[in-house]
């Protein structure tokens, strides 16, 4: 099983990784994060099945094709597509292209599970079909939220999860498309999706209490920014959220890329994005103007700051009551969030 996607892939395997191992199934795996119930985040045995987050990033700076064209999958996911890493693919087409191979690369009469509420993903592999693979599209399962408590129905059987978010349900139903080819039933699935934790920085609650909660998320790609920022702003909508994004990334420091973020932010009461002028150095990139930031993301009030203190100063400055998101694939230069926030 190789797990792919422009987002949502860690979480993705993580759910089938954590499900199969309630189950009691024997299975080898490859993840990107540290989880929950794994020692690391490899195994590789004599298992029946291997479940592989299949990464679309190159595989090594010595071998310049993605990670997930070494796959050949019986069973692949796609969760859906938008432009990233545009140091790598340096146009949408290219980066495109990477997911037709992938496509290509599952085995005859292998199994295609895809998102069928993304349109980019659904017109690529309606033009790309290929016959004897059998293709199961998948959109969001029933759910409901209740003081700050999702709910979901899978298969008749109902249950409230730990996780939350559109994107995070979209990533179970395409778990659950995944445990169903394997024989886990509905009523174990269910069962054990209800105890599933979240994978780390993947909308971690690193605090909370006192009408405050902390999160923490590894969002930086304009698609997965937004995807965080609504999770919250939805499960939550009586607080008010405070997003605090730090570029980090290539593309995300990139100047030609700050268009991509047109609108991310918006849910969010109160924006701030951080960006230092160490990580520009290290990847040996131009200097990146704040205004030019302000002009991509179009958030009105958005607070661009480019230096460690000043974020400290005023993180400090913010209310301790609703909830804060920061995303980041960084550290905020080292910034200690809970000890900043005085929580």
């Amino acid at each position: 099983m190789a797990i792919g996607g422009s987002h949502g892939k860690t979480t993705t395997t993580a759910m089938i990784m954590h499900v199969l191992q309630q189950s009691d199934f024997d299975f080898d795996y490859l993840v990107g994060a540290k989880l929950e119930g794994f020692e690391q985040s490899v195994k590789v045995t004599g298992a029946p099945i291997i479940i592989c987050e299949a990464d679309e990033y190159p595989a090594s700076t010595m071998e310049r094709k993605p990670k997930f064209h070494f796959l050949f999958p019986h069973i692949a996911v796609i969760t859906g597509i938008a432009w990233d890493h545009i140091n790598i693919f340096p146009t949408f087409e290219n980066y495109l292209e990477q997911f037709v191979i992938f496509i290509n690369k599952i085995e005859e009469n292998g199994t295609l599970i895809y998102n069928e509420s993304d349109e980019v993903l659904v017109k690529l592999i309606r033009e790309n079909q290929r016959p004897g693979i059998k293709y199961v599209p998948y959109q969001l399962p029933k759910y409901g939220i209740s003081n700050g408590i999702t709910s979901v129905e899978i298969g008749g059987n109902k249950t409230e999860l730990t996780i939350f978010g559109d994107h995070n349900l979209l990533n179970l139903q395409a778990a659950y498309e995944v445990c169903k080819l394997l024989n886990v039933s509905d009523t174990d699935f269910t069962k054990a999706i209800s105890g599933f934790k979240g994978a780390s920085k993947r909308l971690e609650l690193m605090i909370s209490g006192n009408n405050v909660n902390v999160f923490r998320d590894f969002a930086h790609a304009p698609s997965k920014v937004k995807a965080s920022i609504q999770a919250v702003k939805e499960q939550f909508p009586e607080s008010k959220l405070v997003a605090i994004l730090e570029l980090h990334t290539f593309s995300s420091l990139n100047a030609d890329f700050m268009n991509e973020y047109k609108g991310a932010m918006d849910p969010a009461d109160e924006a701030i994005v951080f960006f230092s002028s160490h990580a520009l150095e290290l990847k040996r990139l131009q200097p990146l103007d704040p205004e030019r930031v302000k002009s991509g993301f179009k958030k009105e009030g958005l607070k661009v700051i480019t230096n460690r203190q000043e974020l400290e100063s005023q993180l400090q400055k913010l209310s301790s009551n609703g909830n804060f998101l920061f995303m980041s694939s960084g550290n905020y230069d080292g910034i200690d969030i809970l000890q900043t926030l005085k929580l």
